[in-house]
């Protein structure tokens, strides 16, 4: 029996979870560690809410609370959110708990004695009536990249880009909007740069990383690792225990990765056993891909410093949208947790997070294909399937399943389904590729409904009764088995199927995957039988879009109606490429200073289903990855443009292209599609 460590990324403690949190992160680590419990292995499941940084700072001084104050209460609403979605944690802690301080001042003076940290004086602003530094949140100005007004020290809401809080101009205190002044303050950095080739070695010959971590992390990693500022001037963190470094904190990025270890510590002392062999043995991270660089370089680095094992496995889920649109938590473009659970049961949510997309895949939350999955999927093939063999059982034997005959070579193909299932469906999930094994569910679903239709017991009841009873005794067997196989999907309504057959310990281990496959008895007696999923009506669907768009406010007219978004897609026969063969309209300087062409490289390509002029790209800009449907596929293939370095506009509106949201423009020419590349240029560098 294996051990397996199990983390999912920290939420941040300064908002509750919404849906883009769990599709990404929590119901993936959930289904894989309930998986990998029923197949015998003593896993190990911890996660923390991360508590430290200038957000929470900030928040509790507009607040006039303390920082502690503001983290306890989204820690809070963050541990019901996960326990309400049925996360099944070993333990979840808080990186404010004494145990996690003491472990990251501990793990930052081994560094530092070992000449892994060095001193450094930099230049930040000070704000001289806040009498103190400012870390990079605390300063707003406009983005010297876009001119956007409001951009943050650390990056640039309207453009992407990671920004240092003196590249701003015309800076100002966010607490005070005083003008700050540059000053020389003492720095404490990571040797990251001294580690480059060790974590490029552990990224190439990882074979265990999925493709869009390895690929990611490569990228910045051929770039060359600078040395990491691993300090803050201000007094929400964990001190920097040395001295002479009074009112300094560790970055936050220097201690949150501790909150895995400082969580399963917390274990420890409640259960006695060791969490060390567990990260030892196999250690799984599962995480955003906002942080792929942060946990496949930055970590890894500090584990190789400190002499530690590495993780085995990051698995990063990639974006989920919503409406087409991109989330956003400041203009209340999103949906709670909390809200959702309002109205629907947790079950029915992680199905829809889960089957909508591969998990290494951007994806969109939509009202309409929710209902259409939820009712087409879950009612109308797999509740009408158990429905059917459950109601069938108490109508015609008394609901008790019956005796079989010999069984005809269609029963048989059956009886092989059923059986093969669990190592078919298990194999998938121990890949990481949920989605494919609950489509595979589903589609056993569709073929108990074909079956149960092709044997037709309504009629052979009478006129055949042995092969109606071979029929219902198969049915009964497979409605076992998917319950037994939904359970780390779905675990409510996998207890509802067990419970209507009235399977408990002393017939079956239902935490036990391998049994899935093995048969009930004939003459095994079940529950009366009763509807599992409810259909969702149009109406009640039309009340959750009319309240999301409501509560936009006035202000955010960036978005669209529900009609408008429905309606703006582009026909196949639209190329979306820019035409340089022709004379367009004459523009001025300032039009054209507007445009934002960069070189971009295209990480991932494919075709567009129903299309033959365009393929679905993603590019990376260097600061972040767009999705772009391009209409060149006549003239490349995916694997010919795939790290292509193209021209690309990125300050595009977005469009929907054959249902599929684009995010830029590759530039071509017009008549043959030739791309504009520019292979000696660096990713992310801006055409003037």
């Amino acid at each position: 029996m294996g051990k397996i460590f199990i983390t999912s990324a920290l939420p941040y403690a300064n908002g509750p979870t919404h849906l883009g949190h769990l599709r990404s992160t929590y119901i993936p680590a959930d289904i894989y560690a309930r998986f990998n419990r029923m197949k015998g292995h003593d896993v190990l499941f911890v996660c923390a809410t991360d508590e430290h940084g200038t957000p929470i700072a900030v928040k509790a001084e507009k607040e006039g609370k303390k920082p502690l104050e503001i983290a306890t209460r989204y820690h809070e609403m963050i541990k019901e959110d996960l326990l309400s979605c049925n996360i099944s944690l070993d333990n979840f802690s808080r990186t404010t708990d004494p145990v996690h301080y003491e472990l990251s001042q501990n793990f930052f003076l081994n560094l530092y004695n070992k000449g892994f940290i060095h001193e450094k004086e930099i230049k930040q602003p000070y704000c001289e009536k806040c009498a103190r530094f400012l870390p990079d949140r605390y300063v707003e100005g406009i983005c010297p990249d876009c001119g956007s007004e409001g951009a943050r020290g650390d990056h640039c809401e309207a453009c992407g880009r990671h920004l240092e809080p003196t590249q701003l101009l015309e800076p100002q205190c966010l607490i005070c909007s005083n003008k700050p002044e540059i000053r020389e303050s003492k720095h404490y950095f990571f040797k990251l740069s001294h580690f480059q080739d060790d974590v490029q070695n552990w990224i190439t010959n990882n074979n265990d990383l999925p493709p869009n971590v390895k690929n990611y992390a490569l990228q910045w990693v051929k770039e060359g690792l600078k040395d990491w500022i691993l300090t803050r001037d201000m007094e929400w963190g964990v001190p920097v225990p040395l001295e002479g470094a009074e009112g300094k904190i560790i970055y936050v990025w220097g201690e949150a990765f501790l909150g895995y270890l400082s969580s399963a510590k917390q274990w420890s002392k409640k259960s006695n056993k060791d969490w060390t062999e567990y990260w030892d043995e196999n250690a799984v991270h599962f995480i955003g891909k906002d942080i792929i660089y942060h946990h496949s370089i930055f970590w890894p680095a500090l584990l190789m410093a400190r002499e530690c094992t590495l993780p085995k496995n990051i698995i990063a889920g990639e974006y989920l949208s919503l409406e087409g649109q991109k989330m956003s938590t400041s203009k209340n473009w999103v949906i709670w947790t909390s809200d959702f659970l309002k109205d629907f049961d947790a079950d029915i949510l992680r199905y829809y997070l889960t089957i909508n997309a591969p998990l290494n895949k951007d994806t969109d939350f939509s009202w309409d294909d929710f209902q259409r999955r939820i009712n087409d999927e879950l009612a109308d093939v797999l509740g009408n399937f158990l429905h059917r063999t459950f109601s069938f059982t108490k109508r015609f034997f008394q609901n008790v399943i019956p005796d079989t005959e010999s069984f005809v070579e269609e029963d048989l193909e059956f009886e092989e389904l059923i059986k093969n299932a669990p190592g078919k469906i298990g194999d998938l999930i121990s890949q990481f590729k949920f989605r494919e094994g609950l489509v595979g569910i589903i589609k056993m679903a569709k073929a108990g409904n074909k079956y149960f239709n092709d044997q037709e017991p309504w009629k052979t009841i009478k006129s055949n009764p042995e092969k109606a009873a071979n029929c219902i005794y198969l049915c009964n067997q497979m409605s076992k088995t998917l319950g037994i196989l939904l359970r780390p999907y779905m675990p409510n309504k996998s207890s509802e199927i067990l419970q209507i057959l009235n399977i408990g310990e002393e017939i079956v281990n239902i935490e036990k995957w391998d049994d899935a496959g093995i048969f009930l008895d004939s003459g095994h007696e079940i529950n009366k039988a009763k509807p599992l999923f409810a259909k969702i009506d149009d109406d009640f669907i039309e009340k959750q879009k009319e309240d999301l768009y409501k509560n936009l406010g006035a202000d955010n007219k960036d978005f669209e109606s529900p009609e408008k978004a429905k309606s703006n897609t582009t026909p196949d026969n639209s190329n979306k490429t820019v035409e340089t063969d022709k004379m367009g309209q004459i523009i001025n300087i300032d039009d054209f200073a507007k445009l934002d062409l960069r070189i971009g490289q295209v990480t991932s390509a494919e075709a567009v289903e129903g299309s033959k002029n365009l393929l679905k790209l993603k590019v990376d800009i260097k600061d972040k990855e767009l999705q772009v449907v391009a209409g060149v596929a006549k003239k490349y293939s995916p694997e010919e443009i795939l790290n292509q370095k193209v021209a690309i506009l990125v300050n595009l509106e977005p469009a929907k292209l054959f249902g599929i949201k684009s995010e830029g423009m590759i530039l071509a020419t017009g008549d043959s599609s030739s791309l504009l590349t520019s292979q000696n240029a660096d990713v992310g560098e801006r055409i003037k």
